[in-house]
């Protein structure tokens, strides 16, 4: 592909005026404007800090209910989202593909928006959404049949709707998109089901595909309608075809670097589970390491192109994925970093410039496949610990059964992590459970489950399974652990007022003290907690809002652990809370 033409044509891109309402300077200020809240994860870099300090450790406890607003229905299920706050608005996805505008003061619905799913879809991992995008006079969110919607945001008007991929081939889409410098990034979901990960960049006026970037090496990535690159080498690290359907899927949303100007996402899960059709081998020499699966991959957003990639599981045979978000940050000694935490039971530390490794520490306490990770950023293997080649079974039709920790639903899974700028922490969300998992022989066919695998998921202690810690990214300490009775699922904010916020599927909405953990707040929602807290300044008041509402993958692919949190109930509620000015100062 001609190089300049990219080149000149990015820089168009680049120029394009964005339209009216939210612009691009507003979203790379969304962390400092506390009057609003416009992306998901309270600024691109994910950091989910608030600099707000009104609300505080002395004061928490005055934090009280201002209105409620129920999503309604009978599609209470698994309510991931993170809330979106702009001009008087507020504005929540639901289960099921559904889109809400309410009036923040009153909590009056203004419109909602329910997209006509068509019978068949492929959901893995129940019907959940979380979030959407602001720009412009927009707002944008991806459907479970594998589509991204534009709609007005005052009238919830279609402006555009576009096709992702097919979802009777088991593509969906569950993230909150991005947005950078006026295009709208998507990623795509299905890693069960044999799909080809991706990421897509579209004009966010038109709707119109500017790019695409598959993130299996073989497959060739498109620039304004024609292809361009190809993603890798082929077979460099794959087997024959095997790359067409390798999986990767990018089902979290990504992140953005401004200062380096990079798009972070996550490719999932290689296809099959079953390591062993993959080729994997036992030389650890880098041919099975079947690139770019269960990877960090840093994009060019305004081309597609590949800058650097990172991969956290190479010949990945659990289930670990690689998607889990990527928070950039400046560590204590003002060195810019980036810090993701694996599904794998890792808490990693990358160069900001190019995505190296620097070090990773475990987040978890009982890690069954790997001794540690080396200098160069690779896993030591625990070989015994890898479930076993169905091929060299007696009857060929099971792999040897063994213990792995953490579960394929991981160390940490989706719910988002969060940064303080003044402890300088992160507070991660994790889950110590283990899997008795299995290889079995499998053949790919469109739109099928495509794992070779079967597993049973256990808790590994009897006193908790959820677990928050306070992580030191300088040196992977502990500085503080909250323990959980059921499984941790939701995300967690911070605040420059010292606290941390979260909820749990017993359906409590905690604040605790971020240097000690101790619980200064709860508050009883009456369904489980999945979704993401959010804060904003409103008349001098702060205000903090959750989406109650349990579900997921647990109660779906938990196993022993789904039996015990099967008396949770479900739900569907916005919660707002406030501290009033008059208890503002009350100690």
């Amino acid at each position: 592909m001609n190089r300049f033409i990219v080149a000149v044509t990015a820089a168009m891109l680049m120029a394009v005026p964005a339209m009216a309402g939210v612009t691009e300077e507003d979203l790379a200020r969304d962390q400092q404007t506390t009057g609003d809240i416009l992306t998901n994860g309270m600024g691109r870099d994910l950091q989910r800090f608030s600099p707000l300090d009104i609300l505080n450790r002395d004061n928490v406890k005055n934090l009280v209910p201002v209105w409620a607003f129920s999503l309604g229905g009978e599609k209470q299920r698994g309510q991931e989202t993170q809330p979106l706050v702009h001009d008087g608005v507020m504005y929540i996805t639901g289960s099921y593909s559904r889109m809400y505008a309410i009036d923040i003061k009153t909590g009056k619905e203004l419109w909602q928006f329910d997209a006509r799913l068509p019978e068949g879809i492929l959901p893995c991992c129940d019907v959940v959404n979380r979030g959407a995008a602001l720009f412009g006079d927009n707002i944008y969110f991806g459907t479970l049949d594998a589509r991204i919607v534009a709609l007005n945001a005052k009238t919830g008007d279609v402006v555009w709707n576009k096709k992702i991929a097919d979802y009777k081939e088991g593509y969906s889409y569950t993230a909150a998109p991005l947005i950078v410098n006026g295009l709208v990034i998507t990623g795509n979901s299905g890693g069960e089901f044999g799909i080809l990960g991706e990421v897509q960049a579209r004009d966010a006026l038109t709707g119109d595909l500017v790019w695409s970037r598959p993130t299996i090496e073989g497959n060739m990535g498109t620039f304004m309608g024609k292809e361009s690159t190809m993603t890798g080498t082929l077979n460099a690290t794959w087997p024959g075809d095997m790359y067409k359907n390798g999986g990767g899927a990018t089902w979290l949303g990504g992140s953005y670097d401004a200062d380096t100007n990079t798009v972070i996402f996550g490719a999932g899960n290689p296809a099959p589970w079953n390591s062993w059709l993959r080729n994997a081998g036992e030389k650890n020499d880098g041919t099975g390491d079947n690139l770019y699966a269960a990877s960090r991959l840093g994009i060019d957003p305004a081309t597609g192109e590949i800058k650097w990639h990172y991969q956290t599981t190479p010949r990945e045979g659990w289930d670990f994925d690689g998607v889990n978000e990527v928070v950039g940050f400046v560590d204590k000694d003002g060195h810019k970093k980036y810090a993701t935490a694996d599904r794998n039971g890792f808490f990693y530390v990358l160069n900001r410039e190019d995505g190296k490794f620097l070090n990773a520490w475990p987040f978890v306490k009982d890690i069954t496949w790997a001794k540690g990770i080396d200098a160069n950023g690779r896993p030591i293997y625990i070989e015994e610990g890898r479930p076993g080649n169905p091929a060299k079974a007696a009857d060929g039709e099971k792999g040897d059964v063994v213990f792995a920790s953490p579960s394929f639903l991981g160390g940490k899974n989706w719910m988002p992590m969060a940064y303080s700028q003044k402890t300088g922490l992160f507070y991660v969300p994790s889950n110590e459970w283990g899997m008795d998992i299995w290889n079995e022989p499998i053949t790919f066919k469109k739109g099928a489950a495509f794992l070779g695998a079967g597993f049973t998921i256990k808790p590994n202690y009897e006193d908790h399974i959820g677990s928050l810690k306070a992580i030191d990214p300088m040196t992977g300490e502990w500085k503080w652990e909250y323990k959980n009775d059921a499984p941790l699922w939701g995300g967690v904010m911070t605040t420059a007022g010292g606290l941390v916020l979260f909820g749990t599927p017993e359906g409590e909405f905690k604040a605790l003290d971020d240097t000690t953990g101790e619980v200064l707040w709860s508050f009883q929602t009456g369904s489980g907690i999945v979704g993401q807290p959010v804060t904003w300044e409103q008349d001098g008041e702060q205000f903090v809002s959750v989406v109650s509402g349990w579900g997921g993958a647990v109660p779906l692919w938990g196993g022993e652990v789904a039996k015990k949190v099967n008396y949770l109930n479900q739900g569907g509620m916005v919660w707002v809370f406030k501290l009033p000015k008059q208890l503002a100062m009350a100690n």
